[in-house]
């Protein structure tokens, strides 16, 4: 065993932890087990049979009622003298703590340790063994054993704490606990670099930790102290005393930060299925977490292994009911003493601790609360903890009402604090930090990126009703928004998964999206999207003419070198910052399908140019043959009107104007006839 890191005077005066009684009666060497009875080593013959639980000792009358009340009263109020027999079925601490009080009262040495003080101390209130019947009894010994002793020293207190696990209610009503508490938390909230006691610097992975082994733990001035160094130690604890212990602790002022990582350490050690991944596990799953629990009680047990360290009584038919019933109280526990301040423990434990917490039907206002812390940190999440399995029987696979609930809260927070801005006073500086930072404007961005891929990966449950997505999809504002290109992913895989929607529904379910919000990627495959309603794919193509005609313009209206580079970097940002990378990842096939009927459209433009040319070269020779074939038919009739001409023209060369009018009017008549025939 360790040695006591502080001893005081007052503690030597008892002899380094060894009672002795100067007084007795009975001459004996000591004690002597035989089966399972216990017989005192002396020659005087025993006249008292005193019955603790399974155990017997043969003791005498004398020594017993010399310095104990409780035996003193037994004997003289049955009002039988000869009373030589007597049951302690009710003493705190066992055959194990009445054994020791009856060595003190025949004057046997008694060594006083952390393991054996609390129920020491309980028997001797049990057995009334107080000041008015001999001075320096066991309580006024055991009491300043305690007080000088073991509330000085780090590693006895939390020993003694621990041994007081099956001593309630007597180790409460007699403030065991409660100093024991108190002392644990003085000493963790000291000042790191002042500890010179011994603590436990890493878990141990088989059993608990081995105080006697654990010297080579103590600091050292090579070695700075951290911030954390308390955890394992006060981890080994049972729920209802780390509860106090982290209590006190608060009390005493300590950062919440470190309460709240405290709380997580142990929800790791004692919940085991709490740091599991719980995507992709359903119900039937989650209930073998809690195999592992331990449900041996020892308190110097070195076979601790997690669990609730307490003794079950039960068949092997209902040890899972129990194990989920210690569960769910260390789940109620926890729940009730982590610090009020935001980001005192992630978000990630908070949903963890929630899933477990309707797995285990946890009290419905405990529920509520985790509900309400979830959503003041609510930007912090990530996908794998929001897909929380459906325990109340729901046809959904996972539990979208409860994540409908949390951005609710998160709705409610925002708007909260937008609407107080006032600033909290200087000693809640951690909090107002928490505050401030859930303000930021990018954690509506945050939580609708979130909100999208989650639509995205519930969408695909054929039991997922049209109302729930589109109430889900239309709980934050459109300012949360700055690209739908998430949301139409998720509509996408929505229809997908649901082919018999209706004309009606479809176009329903494409309201909660904005087609101006779309990126030129979307909305090239909402174009060719056959899933889509047709007055869908007109808007977004419409709005996709909008954005061209609007940039087309702005560019007219700038400096070439300014248009042809400052509006397209700050586009491409923003158009990557509001995407998000899983609906990036998802179209990649649908970019090569787009690529290639670029390409395929090219080829046929090109083949259409070249048949076009083919046609015009035959169009061309067929309007040549058709010429020549007209020009030799009537180039013969011409001939022979011209000749015709001539020969009246010398005929009658003799005649007045009139006859050479007319023969003008005839030369000028078929000249205007061929020009309107050709």
């Amino acid at each position: 065993m360790w040695e006591s890191e502080t001893k005081s005077v007052r503690g030597r005066e008892y002899g380094n932890g060894v009672l002795s009684s100067n007084k007795h009666g009975v001459k004996t060497d000591g004690f002597e087990l035989r089966g399972q009875s216990w017989y005192v080593a002396t020659d005087i013959p025993s006249d008292l049979l005193v019955q603790v639980g399974d155990v017997n000792f043969h003791l005498h009358k004398y020594p017993m009622l010399s310095r104990s009340g409780k035996v003193n009263r037994l004997i003289y109020e049955s009002n039988n003298p000869d009373l030589n027999k007597i049951a302690l079925e009710d003493l705190p601490g066992g055959p194990e703590a009445f054994e020791l009080a009856a060595k003190f009262c025949y004057g046997i040495a008694v060594d006083l340790t952390a393991g054996n003080i609390s129920g020491l101390r309980c028997a001797a209130e049990y057995l009334e063994m107080t000041e008015d019947l001999d001075e320096g009894n066991l309580i006024f010994k055991t009491e300043a054993f305690l007080s000088y002793v073991v509330l000085s020293s780090w590693r006895d207190s939390i020993l003694v704490l621990k041994s007081c696990e099956k001593l309630s209610p007597w180790a409460e009503n007699l403030q065991i606990v409660r100093r024991c508490s108190e002392s644990i938390a003085w000493k963790a909230c000291a000042n790191p670099k002042g500890i010179k006691w011994a603590y436990t610097r890493k878990p141990s992975k088989a059993s608990s930790p081995k105080w006697n082994d654990l010297k080579d733990s103590s600091p050292s001035r090579s070695q700075p102290v951290p911030p954390d160094w308390w955890f394992e130690d006060v981890s080994i604890l049972r729920t209802d005393h780390f509860v106090r212990v982290i209590t006190a602790i608060k009390v005493k002022g300590m950062r919440f930060e470190l309460i709240g990582a405290s709380i997580m350490h142990y929800a790791a050690k004692w919940l085991p299925g709490l740091i599991k991944d719980g995507q992709g596990q359903g119900p039937a799953d989650d209930m073998s977490i809690s195999t592992n629990s331990n449900s041996s009680g020892g308190t110097g047990s070195s076979s601790w292994k997690g669990g609730l360290h307490m003794i079950v009584a039960g068949t092997k038919e209902d040890t899972p009911s129990i194990q989920a019933k210690d569960q769910r109280m260390i789940i109620e526990s926890l729940v009730s003493i982590i610090p009020p301040q935001k980001d005192s423990v992630s978000c990630s434990f908070l949903l963890r601790l929630l899933r477990m917490a309707n797995m285990l039907k946890v009290a419905p206002a405990l529920v509520t609360e985790l509900e309400k812390r979830v959503g003041m940190q609510f930007e912090q999440a990530t996908l794998a903890d929001l897909l929380i399995p459906s325990y109340n029987k729901s046809e959904t696979m996972y539990d979208v009402d409860l994540v409908q609930r949390l951005l609710e809260h998160f709705l409610v927070q925002e708007q909260t604090e937008s609407s107080s801005p006032s600033r909290p006073p200087f000693s809640d500086k951690h909090m107002y930090e928490g505050t401030q930072r859930s303000n930021n404007p990018n954690a509506k961005m945050r939580v609708a990126r979130l909100v999208d891929s989650y639509l995205t990966e519930v969408s695909r449950d054929r039991n997922l009703s049209l109302t729930k997505f589109q109430v889900l999809a239309e709980a934050l504002p459109e300012s949360a928004r700055t690209c739908d290109d998430g949301l139409y992913r998720a509509i996408d895989s929505y229809l997908k998964a649901h082919p018999t929607l209706s004309e009606h529904e479809r176009k329903r379910l494409c309201r909660v999206m904005d087609c101006q919000k779309l990126s030129i990627d979307a909305c090239m495959h909402a174009a060719q999207n056959e899933r889509l309603p047709l007055r869908i794919v007109v808007q977004v193509l419409f709005s996709e003419q909008v954005k061209i005609s609007n940039a087309l313009a702005n560019s007219t209206l700038k400096d070439p070198v300014e248009t042809q580079y400052q509006p397209l970097i700050p586009n491409h940002k923003t158009l990557l910052e509001a995407t998000p990378l899983s609906f990036q990842e998802g179209w990649a096939a649908a970019k090569k399908d787009i690529n290639t009927l670029k390409f395929e459209l090219e080829s046929v433009k090109a083949k259409y140019l070249e048949l076009q040319n083919d046609m015009e070269n035959l169009q061309r020779q067929f309007e040549n043959m058709s010429k020549q074939k007209q020009t030799s038919a009537w180039t013969n009739g011409w001939k022979k009107l011209s000749k015709l001409t001539k020969m009246t023209a010398v005929e009658n060369h003799d005649i007045g104007p009139q006859i050479s009018t007319t023969a003008e009017q005839t030369r000028k008549t078929p000249r205007r006839w061929r020009n309107s025939i050709s």
